[in-house]
């Protein structure tokens, strides 16, 4: 008997199997977990930038900012705030990498394998969930170095690290459209960078809101970076916390209503 008229009728039962796809996206995401440990300079984003931003806006602006307390004074509200925008600055990672793997054919030879065609997108960002994971634990610890602690209970502390990670899981799906629409991994980035400079700098992440000009203060009122920090104060240090969790957990699931079907009609058209 021939094995090559078998060939199609295998791949159709692999493909019709009840939730094969999750298997399959977890293949495809070890598969991104294995190319980070091949490449480990593909880190530097997640691992040196956490540092760097915390020593610079701690120590050289601190003192200014926090006025008389100094930088140890305004530790407990920075490092909040600063996880926020590290992590949400390694999602545009996953937009770049999703292009650039586009641009190589990577995803040529996924179209020929039988699997769900949305398995590779979410393999990208699962895998992609290490990076943010690996910036989380290396941001936090050197704020545990510094003197930070969880005011408000190691529990709620963990709890708000879980929810910006999950926040990121739910943002990136962002850049990853971006990723399928646009033509060069150059201008996923320059893109984000247009869209993620705003929206973190002109938060709450560094000052109050009440300290900024009546306009500003109008465009952070009602982004979703003020509330995913408010929410991270209000875990880590204590605080009003249903409000700003609610409206955080709103934009996560509108994040992933819009953007994913977004996402998965661009990938089909590509392919």
């Amino acid at each position: 008997m021939n094995t090559a008229t078998l060939e199609p009728a295998a791949h159709l039962g692999h493909r019709s199997r009840p939730f094969a796809w999750v298997q399959q996206s977890l293949t495809l995401a070890w598969r991104n977990i294995v190319r980070i440990r091949q490449n480990p300079e593909a880190l530097a984003d997640v691992t040196f930038q956490p540092i760097i931003f915390l020593a610079l806006f701690l120590f050289v602006f601190g003192g200014a900012i926090a006025g008389g307390g100094g930088w140890r004074g305004y530790l407990p509200q920075l490092l909040p705030g600063l996880l926020v925008q590290t992590v949400v600055f390694a999602t545009m990672g996953t937009g770049v990498g999703l292009n650039d793997d586009f641009a190589k054919g990577v995803f040529d030879r996924f179209r020929s394998l039988p699997i769900a065609r949305v398995s590779p997108l979410i393999g990208a960002v699962l895998g992609d969930a290490v990076r943010y994971s690996l910036s989380i634990v290396i941001l936090m610890t050197s704020g545990f170095v510094l003197g930070f602690r969880f005011d408000n209970g190691v529990g709620n502390g963990l709890l708000g690290m879980l929810i910006v990670l999950l926040f990121a899981l739910s943002m990136c799906w962002i850049w990853v459209w971006l990723g399928l629409v646009m033509k060069t991994a150059q201008g996923v980035q320059g893109i984000a960078f247009l869209v993620m400079f705003p929206l973190t700098f002109g938060s709450n992440i560094f000052v109050p809101t009440s300290t900024l000009p009546g306009f500003l203060q109008a465009f952070t009122k009602v982004s979703p970076i003020t509330y995913l920090v408010d929410t991270e104060r209000a875990l880590m240090g204590g605080g009003a916390l249903q409000k700003p969790l609610l409206i955080t957990l709103a934009w996560m699931v509108g994040l992933v209503a819009v953007f994913a079907p977004l996402a998965i009609r661009a990938y089909r058209r590509r392919t």
